[in-house]
């Protein structure tokens, strides 16, 4: 699972810096705020996935899940800012879903340093 924790943040930082270009010099107002708020959340989970990715093989399974849960919570809140700012269109609590989930991989992260070996 390492290695897929450390690609997932590799990539959505990749995607963070992308999006953060498109925003700054194609995008106006509602939109761009619109981006700007997923990429801050978009762009500290991808160095959380980077930091799962180093520390999952020491710490098992509850590092594992908190990888999941940051990867399933920026797609889920990061993703539905991008669909509103794209189209237009709300996805109902698809946001407060993903930011509890990103939540809960924080409280799973906390809980892998505190049972590893």
């Amino acid at each position: 699972m390492q290695r897929l924790w450390i690609a997932l943040g590799a990539v959505s930082g990749l995607l963070s810096v992308g999006l953060a270009a498109i925003a700054a010099h194609a995008l106006a107002p509602p939109a761009r705020n619109l981006v700007q708020e997923g990429l801050a959340m978009q762009f500290p989970h991808a160095l959380a996935l980077l930091a799962v990715g180093l520390w999952s093989s020491r710490a098992g399974r509850l590092a594992d899940a908190a990888g999941a849960a940051f990867a399933l919570g920026t797609v889920l809140f990061c993703g539905e800012l991008y669909v509103h700012a794209a189209t237009g269109v709300t996805l109902g609590v698809v946001a407060p879903i993903g930011g509890t989930t990103l939540m809960g991989g924080w409280l799973l992260l906390a809980l892998s340093a505190l049972r590893a070996p």
